[in-house]
C-alpha cells in the first residue's frame, strides 16, 4: 500500500535528483522531466530499493559517459553534444523497469522473484551503457555478426575492451542491486541477473547490426527490446 508520506518522500527524492541531473548537465530539460516521471513510477510501485538501484545506474552511466569526453568528441562518438541525454535515452533505459514495477504492484507479486526480474533489466542497461561508452575508446572494433573490423561507434560493433567492461558493470549492478533490493548477502541466484546483463548487451549489439542498421528499429526500441528479452529469459530461468 502506498501511503501519502511515502509518496511525498519519493516525490521529493525524484524532484531533487532530476534538478541535480539538469544542473550537472547529465540530462536535457526533457530528459529531466522523463527521469522524474520514470523515477516516480518505479519508486511508488516498486519500492525504495528499486528506485535506489535505478539511481545507481544513472550515476554510473554519468561517470562512464563523461570519462574521456574530449576524446569521444574528437572521435565523434559522444552522446549529445557533451554526453547529455534526452527523454528518449531515459525512456529507452527506464521504460522496461517501470513496466515491471507497475505489473508487480498490480499483480500483488511479492518475494525475491520480481526483484530479480527487475534487477536483470537494470543489469542489461548497465552492461550496455558501459560497453557503449567505454567500448568506443577502443581502436579494435568488430561487427558482432561477421567479426570483421568496423569503425568505432558503428551499430553492432563490439570490442574486447567494451565487452570486459560490460561484464564488470553487470556484476557490479547485480551485486549492489541484490543488497539494495533483497537486503541479504547474494547466493548463486545472483548469477541470473548478472548473466542476463551480459546476454542483453550482446542482444543489443545483434539487433544493432541487423534491424537497427536497416532502419527497422531505432536505438530506443533496441534498448527496450534487449532489456525486455533479458528480463523474460530471467523469468524463465527463475520459475
Amino acid at each position: 500500500m502506498i501511503t501519502l508520506l511515502y509518496a511525498v518522500m519519493v516525490l521529493v527524492l525524484c524532484g531533487t535528483l532530476s534538478l541535480i541531473s539538469w544542473k550537472l548537465k547529465m540530462l536535457t530539460s526533457d530528459g529531466c522531466a522523463a527521469s522524474f516521471v520514470m523515477g516516480m513510477i518505479i519508486g511508488l510501485f516498486g519500492g525504495i530499493g528499486w528506485l535506489l538501484i535505478l539511481i545507481l545506474f544513472a550515476v554510473t552511466g554519468f561517470v562512464v559517459t563523461k570519462y574521456k569526453m574530449e576524446l569521444k568528441i574528437k572521435k565523434g562518438v559522444q552522446e549529445g553534444k557533451k554526453g547529455e541525454r534526452s527523454y528518449k535515452n531515459v525512456f529507452a533505459n527506464a521504460a522496461v523497469p517501470a513496466i515491471i514495477a507497475v505489473l508487480t504492484y498490480l499483480a500483488g507479486w511479492e518475494g525475491d522473484l520480481p526483484a530479480l526480474i527487475y534487477l536483470s533489466a537494470i543489469c542489461v542497461a548497465a552492461a550496455d551503457t558501459t560497453a557503449s561508452e567505454l567500448g568506443v575508446l577502443s581502436d579494435r572494433t568488430y561487427m558482432i555478426t561477421t567479426f570483421k573490423r568496423v569503425p568505432t561507434g558503428v551499430d553492432g560493433g563490439v570490442s574486447l575492451y567494451g565487452t570486459a567492461w560490460a561484464i564488470a558493470a553487470s556484476a557490479f549492478a547485480a551485486m549492489v542491486g541484490w543488497v539494495a533490493m533483497i537486503g541479504t548477502m547474494p547466493d548463486i541466484t545472483i548469477l541470473v541477473p548478472f548473466a542476463m546483463g551480459v546476454l542483453g548487451c550482446f542482444i543489443d549489439s545483434v539487433i544493432g547490426a541487423t534491424l537497427e542498421t536497416k532502419g527497422w528499429v531505432d536505438k530506443l526500441w533496441n534498448n527496450m527490446s534487449s532489456m525486455a528479452l533479458g528480463s523474460a529469459v530471467a523469468l524463465l530461468l527463475l520459475l
